[in-house]
């Protein structure tokens, strides 16, 4: 028999193959081992990581801490276009992580688009850092390491919210402490996180040579676009039944695109599909910068030992969850897997969901009570009215009605505070109404007109042996949302210079002259400069309380000289920003649950080229969350306490979901997500010759 006849059945297992046939290869040197912290399996290289984004979560929580309150003090937007435009602005740096990862899987790798581009340009630059920084920091581990690598997500979660504790106490503290041109300063407030992004920016460059940098593995997004719409429109085409089915859709692809990156997209994928229902809890979760932050101004920050700022109110969420993911990870999971529960990532993101929806349940009844303390607003066809009697002696005030009725009648005495407001109901949105004034034994009759929706103070005061009146439309909101606001009456013959602090004064016009509301911090004022062109004076205006507007009419009383006489136009507030504590504790637990626990899954789910591209996707879903707060601020119509109920149910029915899909899920292994690239392969050695197996004809 010929040894060399054809014959398609043999096969052997050694194939000798000569060093001509085989282009030579250089050898892989052998890889160096990267330096190590203190003796641990953690690499030095993510201490450089976990420091600049600490640095770089400081600038952006710092940033956005104050960020709803210069919208609304500031630029004086309402509460509903600064929610909007405060989640416009979130959205859009969850969207261009999107762009980040392209770049990172594709072109410049992690390490650049982090350097280069995310901390350069920080406009688009959280689209560069957020979608790199963690899986840059994932891939500082080898993966026998895999445990450490699990701990090194909650280190750096953990840097994310001491960055965000340390900027969100001191930034509200920058601008309300500080004054800048007679206002809160907040070109300080911006301008220091601007500076913590360089300090970003040095530190991690510093660590350059030492990090393990992957290189890009070409243009992934393209790629995986590529192969879905192959995919698709192969199965399009062959959709006859002669044609035999395939196991999954996706192999439809195998025609053009090899088995690994058919793989890899099956595997992006299914946690894709995963995210579908997440972006429902960051929109509950980011809420905090903007709704419970409004609702915090309608709060008491006065806690006896320390006075909060509102959006001060904000460090709670970063000091629990310092306090929180050691909690979790050491006790509370160890605890429950001593139970014999399997407590996977998914079911804890799960818990996650329902802890939030609790918050937000929480937050509805604080709502609720603020509403029952709150000063009720005039509706349609409806006005309220005070009447401050300055004169030296009692008055009778009668309001009359067109029909000549008797709508208010009053007797006030000389100084009198008045307990609250008297509401009055108009036939048109305009009237005038007509005073009947009797003081001593003069009767005088006048009359002023008033709008709908307005408050108005009825001033009366001294004119010789007689009396007259003044309307003042008083503030125009019942809140001054949350800040504490003056004005003056000044009843001396000399117009009154007033300095209420370094930056900021007024001036009051003689005989009766009133002045525009002032905003001011809340606080003691115990000795206030005023002048008048030959004399200078100190008023004591006291405690100045938040959420009041006060009214202070200025008297030169015989006996105790010059003096402000003061009285209370809405009251301050009365419920303690305390109450918010319980609603920060359960959404801190819930973020722990669902945000740590989703960033480690989100990483080792992802394919070794695609885990940027997946961590952006991750980014993605915070993006449409916010986008949800949008719409619902712009459109729903809702009072403010009935949108904290429909966010709750609405996670609460996503909660659902999101267990059955996760029920279905079946996690995928690393060594399941391991290509041919990440086999050893043989090369040649000097003379020798690696023999490889394969079948042949002989």
């Amino acid at each position: 028999m010929n040894p060399f006849q054809k014959n398609e059945s043999k096969e052997t297992l050694f194939s000798p193959v000569s060093i001509e046939d085989v282009p030579p290869r250089p050898p892989n040197p052998p890889k160096k081992p990267s330096p190590k912290i203190c003796g641990s399996n953690y690499p030095l290289s993510i201490a450089f990581i976990v420091v600049n984004e600490f640095c770089e979560r400081f600038s952006y929580y710092g940033m956005k801490a104050v960020l709803i309150l210069y919208f609304l003090y500031f630029l004086h937007w309402n509460e509903d276009t600064s929610t909007s435009i405060y989640h416009a602005f979130s959205s859009l740096c969850y969207f261009t992580p999107i762009l980040g990862a392209a770049i990172a899987d594709s072109w410049l790798g992690k390490f650049k688009v982090l350097s280069l581009v995310g901390l350069s340009l920080i406009a688009l630059g959280t689209g560069g850092i957020k979608p790199c920084v963690a899986a840059f920091g994932g891939d500082q581990f080898e993966e026998k390491h895999a445990e450490e690598r699990t701990r090194y997500f909650s280190v750096f979660y953990l840097s994310i919210n001491a960055g965000s504790l340390i900027s969100t106490f001191i930034t509200p503290m920058l601008r309300g402490d500080v004054q800048c041109f007679g206002e809160d300063c907040y070109a300080l407030a911006f301008g220091v996180p601007g500076l913590l992004m360089v300090i970003a920016l040095v530190v991690f460059a510093m660590g350059s040579k030492i990090y393990n940098k992957p290189p890009p593995e070409g243009n992934i997004v393209a790629q995986v676009f590529k192969c879905i719409w192959f995919a698709i429109s192969n199965r399009f085409k062959n959709r006859s039944g002669d044609i035999p089915k395939r196991q999954h859709w996706l192999d439809w692809a195998a025609e053009k695109y090899p088995k690994q990156l058919i793989m890899d997209v099956k595997a992006l994928t299914r946690v894709l599909f995963l995210y579908i229902p997440l972006p429902m809890f960051w929109a509950l979760l980011d809420q905090q910068g903007s709704r419970w932050t409004l609702q915090a101004i309608r709060m008491n920050g006065n806690l006896g030992f320390f006075v909060l700022q509102p959006d001060q109110m904000q460090v709670l969420n970063p000091l629990l969850v310092l306090i929180f993911i050691p909690l979790f990870d050491f006790v509370i999971y160890r605890l429950v897997s001593k139970c014999g529960i399997n407590f996977s990532s998914l079911r804890k993101m799960a818990v996650g969901m329902i802890l939030a929806c609790l918050a937000f349940a929480v937050a509805a009844a604080v709502e609720i009570k603020i509403n029952e303390m709150t000063p009720a607003q005039p509706g349609p066809q409806e006005v309220f009215l005070q009447v401050l009697n300055l004169a030296d002696d009692e008055v009778k005030v009668t309001v009359v009605g067109n029909e000549n009725n008797s709508l208010l009648i009053e007797s006030i005495k000389s100084f009198q505070k008045t307990p609250q407001y008297s509401k009055l109901h108009l036939k048109t949105k305009s009237q005038n109404f007509h005073f009947h004034l009797k003081y001593h034994n003069l009767s005088l009759y006048t009359e002023h007109s008033v709008q709908e929706k307005n408050w108005y103070s009825l001033v009366i005061r001294e004119d010789g042996n007689s009396i007259s009146s003044m309307m003042v439309k008083d503030t125009e909101s019942k809140t001054t949302n949350g800040m504490t606001t003056v004005r003056f009456v000044n009843t001396l013959h000399k117009g009154v210079n007033i300095s209420l602090s370094k930056d900021t004064s007024l001036n009051v016009g003689e005989d009766y002259g009133v002045s525009a509301y002032r905003t001011v911090q809340r606080g003691e004022y115990p000795a206030v400069h005023c002048r008048t062109e030959d004399k200078n004076f100190s008023l004591n205006l006291g405690l100045l309380d938040f959420g009041a507007a006060y009214l202070f009419v200025i008297t030169n009383n015989t006996n105790q000289g010059l003096q402000a006489w003061k009285t209370e136009d809405i009251p301050a507030n009365r419920m303690s920003i305390a109450w918010q504590l319980p609603q920060y504790a359960l959404v801190t637990a819930g973020e722990v649950m669902f945000s740590v626990t989703g960033l480690e899954f989100s990483y080792s789910q992802a394919p070794s080229s695609m885990k940027s591209v997946l961590q952006a996707a991750w980014l993605l879903t915070i993006a449409v969350g916010n986008i949800i707060v949008l719409v619902v601020a712009q459109f729903s119509g809702l009072v403010q306490w009935a949108e904290f109920i429909l966010f709750s149910c609405l996670l609460l029915v996503i909660c659902l979901i999101f267990s059955i899909m996760g029920y279905y899920y079946v996690p995928v292994k690393t060594e399941d997500m391991q290509g041919p690239g990440d086999k050893q392969i043989p090369h040649i050695q000097g003379n020798m010759i690696n023999l490889e197996t394969k079948k042949t004809k002989l």
